[in-house]
């Protein structure tokens, strides 16, 4: 098959990725949203064939579900493969449930790790449509109008009210809305990931910036989202040299992020997910 997480799809798409990039291998390629149509011993399979082959250092999944993960780990267990060893996600101040309740049980389970994406959910929390859609923005592009509708709703008023809130926490703290948005933890580095994607199902790593850091305990949004003990990296996209420069200032944030600034974050947001065992407890 020429699409989706097929043993051929991912062996001669990861193969024509390496040649367009001009690389033996790569670090981690990631299998984009699962793939109805292949089953996921196929795909386990085919992704430690890469592996062993040295085209590719370890594998992930992105955009899976738990149950997914956990099948795909299971699998490669049974049968003497590699299992993923993250999941790229979604997560930002409004995206919080995967990433801060389901993924940390398969941390602990497992040892799964969270590549994270989108800190800025697409630009909306930039402050950018504090007044509306402005022109050349995102959500005024053809094929955007799902954005530009979910900005103008009555969720989305709600969510550029609590930003007008977060933006002043942020002159507080001398820093921009983006910045606080992108890192709560101790950065022990960061380093250049790169993701490639190879035509519709697959991601391979090239020179887009990550946040890597160590899981140590949390201290706060770029800087929001490093806060996160269970998040192994963030995932930086910028279509101007500097706005990357400015996001990547989030690090300089993160000595003013205390418990009192998070919490005071979260009473903002009014969020915050809790998983079973929290109401358990």
């Amino acid at each position: 098959m020429e699409r989706g997480l097929s043993r051929k799809h991912i062996i001669e798409g990861l193969r024509a990725s390496l040649e367009r990039l001009q690389l033996e291998y790569i670090d981690v390629v990631f299998a984009n949203r699962p793939d109805p149509n292949t089953p996921i011993e196929e795909t386990v399979r085919a992704m430690t064939h890469v592996i062993n082959q040295g085209m590719a250092m370890y594998w992930g999944t992105s955009r899976w579900t738990s149950m997914e993960i956990m099948e795909a780990y299971s699998v490669a267990r049974q049968f003497n493969q590699i299992p993923p060893i993250c999941e790229q996600a979604e997560y930002h101040m409004f995206q919080r449930e995967k990433v801060e309740v389901q993924l940390p049980e398969l941390f602990h389970k497992i040892g799964i790790g969270a590549m994270t994406w989108s800190p800025l959910a697409c630009g909306i929390i930039s402050g950018k449509y504090n007044n509306g859609i402005p022109p050349y923005s995102r959500a005024s592009l053809k094929g955007y109008q799902w954005m530009k509708d979910k900005i103008l709703s009555e969720e989305g008023h709600r969510q550029q009210a609590k930003l007008k809130e977060l933006q002043a926490v942020a002159e507080r703290l001398g820093c921009t809305l983006p910045q606080l948005a992108i890192g709560k933890i101790k950065l022990a580095q960061i380093q250049p990931v790169c993701l490639w994607p190879v035509k519709t199902s697959l991601f391979a790593s090239c020179w887009m910036v990550a946040f890597t850091f160590s899981s140590c305990a949390a201290e706060i949004p770029t800087a929001w989202c490093l806060r996160n003990e269970g998040v192994n990296a963030v995932l930086l996209g910028a279509s101007r040299a500097d706005q990357l420069k400015e996001n990547i200032k989030a690090i300089q944030v993160l000595p003013k992020l205390s418990l009192s600034i998070a919490s005071e974050v979260d009473n903002i947001l009014g969020n915050k997910p809790y998983s079973k065992k929290d109401f358990r407890s």
